[in-house]
């Protein structure tokens, strides 16, 4: 099933999402459904409040479907361990058609459940380790745009503003 992103302005994109205790069929089902509605967005990671879910689940394809073994699922997860720095442009789904520079670490660890339930490590670099901290920022209600300067964010948010007063958001 292929869930509707949800937008810049939803409730459920700006605060903590619960975390996950129950890993069961249903959960294996919400992150094959995941997977499939990153890829119908033409994404490379998807947090589950970006579809309206608040709990603690993202998955991760930076080869968009090219290596299957590529596909990281990420379950309660926290970031052990971070370092260096890159500074790249970054989008998301839940804020389309806009893109800013922002400065991440280049190399993280992160410490994640998988579908059953089981502890893991994972460590990325350049955009894994781009998408493992947007993805867990949006399972701690942050959004890319928290990390730009005050002045292009409130540009944004009131270009949002007007497109949903047109009916365009």
């Amino acid at each position: 099933m292929i869930y509707p992103i949800v937008k810049l302005g939803d409730p459920v994109l700006e605060k903590p999402a619960e975390t996950v205790t129950i890993f069961d069929d249903e959960l294996k089902q919400l992150i094959e459904d995941m997977f499939e509605s990153m890829y119908a967005a033409h994404g490379i990671g998807l947090a589950a409040p970006q579809i309206g879910i608040s709990r603690r689940i993202a998955v991760v394809d930076v080869t968009f479907k090219e290596d299957p073994n590529a596909k990281v699922v990420l379950i309660n997860p926290e970031i052990t361990h971070m370092e260096g720095r890159q500074s790249q442009s970054e989008g998301c789904l839940s804020i389309p058609d806009f893109r800013e520079n922002v400065a991440r670490a280049l190399r993280v660890t992160v410490r994640a459940q998988n579908v059953n339930g089981k502890w893991q490590e994972h460590t990325g670099e350049d955009l894994l380790a781009r998408a493992f901290q947007h993805e867990t920022d949006h399972l701690n209600g942050k959004l890319y745009i928290h990390r730009i300067s005050a002045l292009k964010r409130d540009l944004i948010k009131r270009k949002v503003r007007k497109l949903a007063k047109a009916g365009e958001w």
